[in-house]
């Protein structure tokens, strides 16, 4: 069961104006969802921030899902567990966002987002640098967010399967042919930050390598990974 305060776009990007295909090229990867589960250990509620339109949601059974806030109207320890999804990199201010978390939360937070750090280690940053560079600026450090909830953190690396059905970038790690569909890509939301000149070149550039095979000579072994470290991470906090 799901209670929702607030619906929508967590904050920078509104992905139904940016992407039409959003909902199908994002759809909730089940293995991503069960590494979610694991992180959130027992809680029977859980608050999910910054929630969108309630991509992972099915993970746990009671979940109260609300905007990013600086003032979430809840008791202090009011829930078991909370979580904050591909979210953010879209808040206005993460630390004060975080706290609240902590504060509405008894048990662990778990943050899925990328490592600003490991974002340009994909091999997308040869054909489109622009790109993972957005994603680098927008993202914050793993130690901040660490820093934010206080207590004990871990971050932990996530298995992207070969065969990702949510379809941020590094998705698509070993089927390189799927990014050349515009909406695929503008379901990412860094593509929403870049010039139609930058999309284009990595279009050309990408579907000339795929050709001559420049591209399986760098990265042709990427097709038979079966699952992509990249920087996917969940960083886990308990008080």
């Amino acid at each position: 069961m799901t209670t929702r305060t607030h619906d929508g776009s967590a904050g920078d990007v509104d992905h139904g104006a940016t992407s039409t295909g959003y909902a199908f090229f994002r759809r909730p990867d089940e293995r991503i969802a069960r590494f979610i589960a694991g992180s959130l250990g027992e809680a029977r509620s859980v608050l999910h921030v910054g929630a969108g339109a309630g991509s992972y949601e099915n993970v746990v059974g009671a979940v109260t899902a609300v905007g990013p806030s600086e003032d979430l109207p809840f008791a202090d320890g009011a829930f078991d567990a909370a979580m904050t999804l591909f979210s953010v990199h879209q808040w206005s201010d993460v630390t004060a966002g975080l706290r609240e978390m902590r504060r509405v939360t008894r048990g662990p937070v778990t943050v899925l987002t990328c490592d600003p750090a490991l974002v340009r280690d994909f091999w997308l940053y040869a054909y489109a640098p622009e790109v993972l560079d957005t994603e680098a600026r927008r993202f914050p450090p793993v130690a901040e967010i660490a820093a934010a909830l206080g207590g004990t953190a871990t971050v932990e690396a996530v298995p992207v399967p070969l065969d990702c059905t949510d379809g941020f970038n590094e998705a698509y790690y070993g089927r390189p042919e799927l990014l050349l569909d515009p909406a695929a890509r503008q379901a990412c939301s860094a593509w929403s930050f870049v010039d139609d000149r930058t999309r284009e070149r990595f279009d050309r550039t990408l579907r000339h390598d795929l050709v001559s095979g420049a591209w399986d000579a760098r990265f042709g072994h990427l097709r038979a990974q079966a699952t992509y470290r990249g920087s996917l991470v969940v960083v886990r906090a308990l008080p």
